[in-house]
């Protein structure tokens, strides 16, 4: 495949390659296709949007960049769901995801943990999330006798905003579909880094042939767009304010490791691989890029360096023996790979970011009428693949370990690839990489917000920031005491009159409620920090010193409506990794169900406005005062199995302890 020939032959990409200059759109419309609800995405935010949607009667239009629905759960491979024990053991989950759940296990009903692995609770194969979801949606829509128009291989090329009252809305959004050219290879041939180019040029090629379709609402005019892409690329395209990487230091988010923000530092993004347990060894040829990152790969423990079987049962997806213990492997078993210094990368610098700014997006033309080509840095989308593909090399062969004193070879195990394997592609990688860390939208300006919106780290974080010496020692005595402040619970005015000092104050312990909470989550916090230097395979390497500060458990949170709703844009709602918060609460908020609820939330305030003409900010304005369409929002949202909060949560509860 061209991919590999031109690996092998040691080539890179080119900043010409890489960056087309703007196009005038001059092909015509092939389709135009009226929706109330467009859902751009169709990860696990956007099935869930589409889900409540069409369950509330609607017609719904959702495109996704693969074929595959569910994100994380498939195209992205990471088939392991993320989920805290207690809140497992009780469902307390939004009803979709937990159906979900649900038949997941149950195709799995003859062992204990399907897929046998460690890492959770339920582990599975990629392919089996996408069919799910897709039986889940077809239900839906025959439930609320709503309608699903479901567009794989697209991607949302343009926007047109208009003025409409006092604000501004959506008014059409222009997409491109690829399917394969006459003679060409199948989809999912090559790697996302030598078809994104394409992915959103609107011409036909050697590769693929496009439909343009435009999105529009009904002859009312009312409709509703959702942001649930992976990487926020209707914020960028929209030019909505959004924040990147690490935010700079303050009370709301003390555990920075910037004093000041740094765009090009978000969490690593991951091309996950299955790879096969076998009866005998076997042999394999390095990539001929493999030396370029031989020295960067670690399992970071001698626990794991002494027994990789461990890091293969880890999010082992497919058993073959139902009475094996959990760390024993059969022929036949099959792991995915979504590790920590092997398979993630991790880009953290200018000359390197894998979402590009919004200056970057500016300056290679992405952000004139017809210049989009995805946002995304496409060298170091290959850098990515070449890091996964190495990886395997190394888990099977390798001799030498980044961090430790042992590496021994695991010789027992093969790549799978090809169309019918896990990951359902001829490269054997993910069809798209695991994203952690998307542009994050800035939320509308409101009272104690004067920068804009964003949940932020002390809104979740079980750490004692009181009895943990780094905070006293390290912040300012102006931000401890605004900590300290923000965390003061009922005490609030009388830390604020000095009535009591930090040190003798009794720090909340417990998430922060919020009046507009439309859905839940509960996860640690949770790092992948970027790397120093760049490329981030150099060898020696060094994570981003104190990324990994923040990293802890959480009390039950909340997510809010505000989060989800942009300054301007009135007819836009923002799902999934996108929503409104800082770079550290993010690590917490990013994973499956989680974005199912915000996704969940999404749909239904989209059927809500829809059904009662009242615009999705007209429910948060004067917050905290009592909004009677709020509160029949929540309602609905209860009474649909879309919990709000977690129970007895109340702000004179403060315990917590059996959260864990």
């Amino acid at each position: 495949m061209k991919f590999y020939i031109r690996l092998a032959l040691g080539l890179s990409l080119t900043s010409a390659m890489l960056t087309p200059g703007p196009q005038a759109f001059a092909r015509s419309v092939d389709r135009e296709v009226v929706c109330d609800v467009l859902v751009a995405g169709g990860g696990l935010a956007g099935v869930a949007t589409a889900y409540e949607s069409l369950k509330s009667g609607h017609r719904v239009c959702l495109t996704e960049i693969s074929d595959w629905l569910g994100g994380q759960v498939s195209a992205q491979g990471t088939s392991a769901l993320d989920e805290k024990k207690t809140q497992r053991v009780e469902l307390y989950f939004p009803q979709g995801y937990v159906e979900f759940r649900q038949r997941l296990v149950d195709r799995h009903k003859n062992q204990k943990t399907p897929g046998n692995c460690w890492v959770s609770a339920v582990c599975f194969l990629p392919k089996d999330g996408h069919e799910i979801l897709q039986k889940m949606l077809r239900e839906a829509e025959k439930q609320g006798k709503g309608k699903l128009q479901f567009f794989p291989n697209t991607v949302v090329k343009d926007l047109q905003v208009g003025t409409v009252g006092t604000g501004q809305q959506i008014q059409s959004a222009r997409s491109i579909q690829h399917s394969p050219a006459a003679g060409a290879s199948p989809l999912n041939t090559e790697p996302l880094s030598q078809t994104i180019a394409d992915t959103y040029s609107e011409d036909d090629s050697s590769r693929f042939k496009k439909t343009i379709i435009r999105f529009v609402p009904p002859a009312s005019g009312q409709w509703y767009v959702v942001e649930a892409t992976e990487t926020g690329e209707l914020l960028a395209l929209a030019d909505l304010p959004y924040r990147l990487g690490i935010d700079g230091l303050s009370y709301t988010n003390p555990s920075s490791s910037s004093a000041s923000d740094d765009p090009y530092c978000p969490q690593a993004f991951t091309y996950t691989f299955a790879m096969e347990a076998t009866a005998t060894p076997q042999t394999a040829e390095p990539p001929a890029f493999y030396p370029q990152y031989a020295k960067s790969y670690s399992f970071n423990s001698n626990q794991y360096a002494q027994a990789p079987e461990l890091v293969f049962t880890y999010r082992r997806i497919l058993s073959t023996q139902n009475s094996a213990g959990s760390k024993t492997i059969a022929p036949g078993d099959i792991s995915m790979q979504n590790w920590n210094w092997g398979n993630d990368y991790a880009p953290g610098t200018s000359a390197d970011n894998y979402l590009y700014t919004r200056q970057q997006l500016a300056e290679t033309g992405q952000l004139t009428p017809g210049g989009w080509q995805g946002g995304l840095r496409v060298s170091s989308l290959q850098g990515g693949e070449e890091q996964a593909l190495g990886y395997f090399y190394w888990f099977l062969a390798g001799t030498s370990d980044a961090k430790l004193p042992i590496k021994k070879p695991f010789p027992n195990v093969r790549f799978l690839k090809g169309f019918d394997s896990p990951m359902g592609t001829a490269h054997g990688l993910s069809k798209y990489p695991y994203i952690r860390e998307s542009r994050r939208l800035i939320g509308r300006y409101a009272y104690g917000y004067s920068n804009g919106f964003a949940i932020d780290e002390i809104s979740a974080s079980r750490k004692s920031f009181r009895d943990t010496p780094f905070y006293r020692e390290n912040l300012s005595e102006e931000t401890y005491r605004n900590l300290a402040t923000a965390l003061a619970g009922l005490r609030t005015i009388d830390v604020i009159r000095g009535k009591i000092s930090p040190q003798e104050l009794q720090w909340r312990s417990r998430a922060h409620i919020y009046p507009d909470s439309v859905g839940i989550g509960h996860y640690n916090l949770d790092f992948h920090p970027c790397m120093v230097e760049s490329p981030p395979e150099k060898p020696g390497n060094q994570e981003r010193p104190g990324e990994r500060q923040g990293a802890d458990e959480t009390y039950p949170f909340q997510i809010p409506l505000r989060a989800m709703i942009p300054p301007k844009i009135d007819n836009l709602l923002v799902a999934g990794k996108s929503i409104a918060m800082d770079h550290i609460s993010a690590s917490a908020y990013r994973v499956h169900s989680i974005e199912w609820s915000a996704g969940a939330a999404a749909g239904t305030t989209a059927s809500f406005a829809l059904e009662t003409g009242t615009m999705p900010y007209q429910l948060i304005e004067n917050l905290p005062r009592v909004n009677a369409n709020l509160e029949q929002l929540q309602k609905r949202l209860n009474a649909n199995g879309n919990p709000t909060a977690f129970p007895n949560t109340s702000i004179f509860n403060l315990n917590w302890k059996d959260w864990r």
